[in-house]
């Protein structure tokens, strides 16, 4: 159940009004690094979570409920920037508001055209309300999305997703000197960091998690690293030990050499067949180990998704 708050997480002020910088905010609107996909991935996250991790299940939800009270501060200082746009920015006098936007340094026109006409959309259709469309009047998509069912790998998404829109709100404040603006994107900015902490808090918190998934990687491949251009360069992602697996890199100087040798891959000179045993047995092993996680968290009988406690009687 939603509970709606009218008041804002954050107390979004802006000094005046700015339809060019709204247009671009509606990146963080209905783009898809945007609050709306944030909220809508961890949301969709957090079903398959529920049995086996009930705990993932409240984290997930929490923070897409955030998310959303997140597009609500992003939707509220788009409106903000816009006033005028069906008022006074239709008015022919220079002495109204949105004339002070440029301080007198471009005309009524200009302002028209890069504010509205650089995404008619955001004029023509929405009339300068705000929609879940980004700055380019695309409509927001589903496909912004990631939610494959393994709880491992959505969190692994949600840190690139936390990360790039950290980046959208520092590339935002690029574009604006309103202080009352820069305080709210930096809030928003910061929020994004504290989620990925979760996040990455949650991560480890789930053991095993690597690999993604329930099948282990096969012991003949795993260790290769190939010299696939002139004058690679060497590093921790080639050379020395494999973070966390306790193996070192081999370095494949001449991969073409190695596939003709090898006859792609089909024969080689190591035995790997104590590993390839252990390997099948890890595959079983993990494969139990994850379906009796969920089954374990499926009641019987009767399913019900919430319990609720007896009402104390007044």
């Amino acid at each position: 159940m939603f509970y709606h708050v009218k008041e804002l997480q954050f107390n979004a002020r802006v000094s005046r009004p700015d339809p060019r910088f709204a247009n671009l905010l509606l990146e963080q609107f209905g783009g898809e690094n945007g609050e709306l996909a944030a909220a809508m991935q961890y949301f969709t996250q957090a079903f398959g979570a529920k049995m086996p991790h009930p705990d993932k299940y409240d984290m997930l939800m929490d923070i897409a409920t955030e998310e959303f009270s997140h597009l609500e501060i992003v939707g509220a200082t788009i409106q903000m920037l816009l006033k005028g746009v069906n008022g006074e920015l239709k008015n022919a006098a220079d002495t109204s508001e949105i004339m002070q936007v440029m301080n007198g340094k471009a005309a009524k026109e200009d302002i028209i055209h890069q504010a509205v006409f650089a995404n008619p959309q955001f004029g023509v259709i929405t009339g300068g309300g705000v929609t879940p469309r980004n700055s380019q009047g695309i409509p927001w998509c589903a496909s912004y999305i990631h939610s494959n069912g393994d709880l491992t790998v959505d969190l692994r998404s949600n840190l690139a997703s936390e990360s790039r829109a950290k980046l959208v709100y520092e590339h935002l404040m690029k574009f604006t000197d309103d202080p009352y603006i820069h305080e709210t994107l930096s809030f928003l900015m910061t929020r994004e960091v504290a989620h990925y902490k979760m996040f990455e808090a949650a991560l480890l918190d789930i053991q095993p998690n690597f690999p993604p998934g329930v099948l282990a990687a096969d012991p003949r491949y795993t260790q290769q690293a190939y010299n696939l251009s002139e004058g690679s360069v060497r590093g921790p992602w080639n050379e020395g030990e494999m973070p966390g697996l306790g193996k070192e890199w081999i370095y494949v100087e001449n991969p073409l050499q190695q596939v003709k040798e090898t006859e792609g891959q089909a024969n080689t000179s190591e035995n790997f067949t104590k590993e390839l045993k252990a390997t099948e047995k890890l595959n079983k092993d993990m494969s139990d180990l994850k379906s009796n996680e969920v089954k374990s968290a499926e009641p019987d009988g009767l399913s019900q998704w919430s319990t609720y406690p007896a009402a104390t009687e007044a």
